[in-house]
């Protein structure tokens, strides 16, 4: 009976630990997901402000007609 009890808290332990490493990975791999949207997001409005010229992103250009013939 003992030895009965003895495997079943084992397995109940394995099982809870088991349970611990996969909440843990899932836990990552949000963590990693949420990094990488923020990164994308980041770079889409670097490009916006690039595009927009926010924040003098862009150099000025100048154009000038007529000239020497």
């Amino acid at each position: 009976m003992e030895d009965n009890k003895r495997k079943i808290e084992e397995a109940q332990k394995r099982q809870a630990e088991e349970q611990l490493r996969l909440v843990e990975q899932q836990r990552r791999e949000v963590e990693e997901r949420q990094k990488q949207e923020e990164l994308q997001k980041k770079v889409l409005q670097k490009e916006q402000e690039v595009i927009l010229n926010k924040k003098n992103a862009r150099p000025k250009v100048a154009f000038s007609f007529g000239g020497r013939v």
